[in-house]
């Protein structure tokens, strides 16, 4: 179907897994790279904060976990949501915490530096690996203490692989949600600060989004309560950690290692540095699970308005009972679902069902009523001071 055919139009930005998109059915939706007047941006890591979105665009889904790169806040002003993909790539996270940990704790990354500088001395390679090997003894993982900033998917997944590699696993997460603690294995010891993990962790794995309040969450301060020749590993995000402080406990022997997946000039080439150039989700499970779930999130909300997984919207969803749905945006101030049902019933339109959930500032409503919706009443339900957005949603045959 070519895009004047279309009922829906998605503006893709970068490549996105097939089976993604396959969950846009063609017969509906259009998505390409060169769309105009887009219903909606489907993107992995292209930056948006320099493009101008289209005033067209109803909703922006990212296929990944961070919204760093979406000018999220100027979307709420608009009414935007943002979805993400919270746990699609939880498992690739967890692997390659699992491997960093691996690799710190067996120095193999000095040992295949070694190896690598053997290339040449056909006849001598037995005897140096016999002389060099004694280098690069490590420890086992078992029976050591792994302390868990953060115990969301992620977390919770590292927590129980420790567990079975035998492990004393300690976690530490003040706004854990009740999906979380479920899923939690029960031999996690709770912390009740990130300085009582530290403390008490040999390894320690971060798992925070970058916040205001996480920026520098693991400082000069705080790393002195490791035990010493401590494992730091950083798959959250690089300002976390304080980069300064981690070389300067590197150097003092304090931490014995740091394993981050965020490369930096001054981070590159030290010798008890593990640098991965941001693999974490870079996995092809990851990729199709990102893609399909974020994929579903936005067919959900442009045909149904309903909301899973935004960043910057509450959650919400109301069974249809007919064929006639108004979503509105707004900001969540008094008197407002008062102004909507006036709206509404001078317009002469019967309400069948509402549901208003709010999220900080930000509120959304559905209202289900029981005739067509005329353009007058949505242009004057836009015109309600704090209204951001009003979108008319007849069922989809």
């Amino acid at each position: 179907m070519d895009e004047a055919g279309a009922i829906f139009k998605v503006l893709v930005l970068n490549e996105i897994s097939p089976k993604g998109l396959g969950r846009l059915p063609p017969q509906r939706y259009v998505c390409g790279r060169d769309i105009a007047c887009p219903d909606a941006v489907l993107v992995r890591s292209a930056d948006m904060h320099a493009m101008t979105v289209p005033p067209s665009v109803r909703a922006i889904a990212r296929a990944g976990a961070g919204t760093n790169n979406i000018p999220v806040a100027a979307m709420s002003a608009r009414g935007v949501p943002v979805f993400n993909a919270p746990g699609a790539n939880a498992n690739a996270v967890k692997e390659l915490v699992l491997a960093g940990m691996l690799m710190a704790a067996r120095n193999l990354a000095r040992a295949l530096r070694f190896v690598d500088a053997l290339a040449g001395q056909s006849d001598d390679v037995e005897k140096a690996v016999e002389g060099g090997k004694s280098a690069f003894a490590g420890f086992e993982l078992q029976g050591q203490s792994l302390g868990i900033v953060g115990l969301g998917k992620v977390g919770s997944l590292v927590a129980d692989a420790a567990i079975k590699l035998g492990m004393d696993v300690l976690g530490f997460d003040p706004e854990i949600t009740v999906d979380a603690a479920w899923s939690l294995p029960s031999q996690v010891r709770r912390a009740a600060s990130v300085a009582e993990v530290l403390r008490g962790g040999r390894f320690v794995t971060l798992h925070v989004p970058l916040l205001p309040a996480t920026r520098d969450l693991v400082n000069a301060d705080n790393l002195s309560l490791m035990p010493r020749g401590g494992v730091l590993l950083n798959f959250s995000r690089q300002g976390v950690v304080n980069e300064a402080a981690a070389l300067a406990a590197l150097e003092s022997g304090q931490l014995g290692a740091y394993v981050c997946d965020f490369p930096s000039p001054a981070l590159l080439g030290h010798e008890r540095v593990i640098c991965l150039p941001h693999l974490g989700a870079s996995t092809c499970e990851a990729e199709v699970n990102c893609a399909v779930m974020v994929a579903d999130q936005l067919r959900d909300f442009l045909e149904n308005g309903h909301i899973s997984h935004a960043v910057n919207f509450p959650s919400i969803r109301m069974s249809r009972e007919s064929a006639f749905r108004v979503a509105i945006a707004n900001a969540n101030v008094p008197n407002m679902l008062g102004q909507i049902s006036t709206a509404m019933a001078k317009a002469g339109l019967n309400i069948h069902n509402m549901v208003n959930h709010s999220r900080g500032e930000m509120a959304y409503t559905l209202v289900d009523v029981d005739s067509a919706v005329r353009d007058a009443l949505l242009a004057d339900l836009a015109a309600i001071n704090g209204v951001l957005s009003v979108r008319y949603l007849p069922r989809l045959d």
